[in-house]
């Protein structure tokens, strides 16, 4: 069977709760998971979880990341370009192995609009993936090419947020 390109996109909380639940179903069902995530670095529960969950599930992050990306100064967003690229060769290289039946590229959509990574690398990249790969790509505002090219698009919309009230991300919930 086919693996299908999925898309979790949008202003609402849960893009990544999505991918990573996805993740752990798939291998909860015996699939080998890999979750790369670009433009985060700090240490979060769900990255906590998967590393019990080695060597089914995976992940692999930029290190050198240490703020959410509005968090950054220019100069911060500027020595990230390479690592950023290397994350997303490095997802390439896996999926390309055929070791993995899952990848999650998470806040992808972040890196392509801060320019680290183009429309077109990403689009071929879906193009080209081994069949029976499933790809997740999460971010907000996903490019109309990229959703074009997408079997399945899920819009998480923020209706309200604590965020708005001054209330903060807390460990455990929001990361």
């Amino acid at each position: 069977m086919d693996g299908l390109v999925h898309i979790y996109t949008g202003y609402g909380k849960g893009k990544t709760t999505a991918a990573v639940g996805l993740g752990i179903r798939a291998c909860g069902r015996g699939k080998k998971v890999l979750m790369v995530q670009f433009l985060k670095g700090i240490e979060t529960g769900e990255m906590l979880t998967i590393e019990k969950l080695k060597p089914d599930f995976e992940i692999y992050r930029c290190n050198k990341i240490e703020n959410f990306i509005w968090d950054m100064t220019g100069q911060e967003l500027a020595n990230i370009k390479e690592y950023i690229e290397n994350l997303f060769c490095y997802a390439v290289k896996e999926a390309m192995s055929g070791k993995r039946d899952l990848i999650i590229l998470d806040e992808i959509m972040a890196a392509i609009l801060s320019g680290y990574i183009t429309v077109a690398e990403v689009v071929s990249f879906v193009k080209n993936k081994p069949a029976g790969l499933e790809l997740v790509m999460t971010g907000r505002d996903a490019p109309l090419k990229i959703i074009r090219v997408a079997d399945y698009v899920s819009e998480i919309k923020a209706v309200k947020h604590p965020y708005e009230e001054g209330i903060h991300a807390r460990e455990g919930i929001e990361f």
